[in-house]
């Protein structure tokens, strides 16, 4: 069924949120490093991830997606630190969008919205997440985002094209929460069209939802890189000493 069919006939009213944390990436760009599992204040990186959505009163389950031979280990490791909200523990996809998909299929039906997050954002607040949440309560999509600060350039063959307004820009975080029907619909039409989203938003606003942005953070960094890894380390250390 369409977006725009269910959308008509489509209640959440007093439905409860899951988030699926997305953690199934090669991290091609870590010269080596596991990121999912590399040392962040002396415990895995996506020990944070999970406990900050764990701690959350917005979020009533957790489905983990991550690579096949992490799953054991990952297992063990929410068992060890009392991770009661996390129900599955799945194998994710060849691309992003399968993966999500895959932890959609293991949502319950206690669950009306989904909130989707990059397991390597491990410093996402409970603001965040409560604020895109509630947002998307009311309009069935919703993402944090910042300004973007620097100046932004469309370069084409080395070459630039033009300078958008960097007062219409803003750089989209994550968990990015959706009414999970509408989600669903939209992410299946993707897929089937073999469409490439850098975000889950994307897949969104192409077929028919209309996504409101709510405050992101400048501390919710995604770690791709080992200098992000050296930076999330500082701004957990930041936090520790407030």
């Amino acid at each position: 069924m369409g977006v725009s069919k269910i959308l008509r006939k489509f209640s959440t009213r007093g439905a409860k949120c899951a988030a699926v944390i997305v953690a199934a990436g090669s991290a091609t760009r870590m010269q080596g490093i596991d990121k999912i599992m590399a040392e962040l204040g002396g415990e895995p990186l996506i020990l944070h991830t999970l406990r900050a959505f764990q701690n959350s009163d917005d979020i009533q389950e957790i489905v983990l997606v991550t690579r096949e031979e992490l799953q054991e280990q990952l297992s063990q490791l929410c068992v060890e630190k009392k991770l009661s909200k996390v129900t599955k523990i799945c194998k994710g996809g060849e691309t992003r969008a399968e993966s999500v998909q895959a932890g959609l299929d293991q949502v319950s039906d206690q669950c009306g919205f989904v909130a989707i997050h990059d397991g390597a954002r491990p410093l996402v607040t409970q603001a965040v997440i409560h604020d895109a949440v509630r947002k998307a309560a009311k309009f069935n999509a919703a993402a944090p985002a910042v300004p973007v600060k620097d100046t932004i350039k469309v370069v084409h063959g080395g070459v630039v094209e033009s300078t958008p307004d960097r007062s219409a820009l803003y750089a989209v975080q994550t968990p990015q929460v959706f009414a999970i029907e509408l989600y669903r619909a939209a992410l299946e039409q993707a897929i089937a069209a073999k469409e490439q989203f850098t975000d889950d938003c994307a897949a969104a606003e192409k077929y028919g939802l209309n996504v409101v942005i709510t405050p992101g953070s400048d501390e919710n960094i995604k770690v791709t890189t080992p200098t992000d890894l050296i930076l999330a380390e500082a701004l957990l250390q930041g936090r520790k000493g407030q």
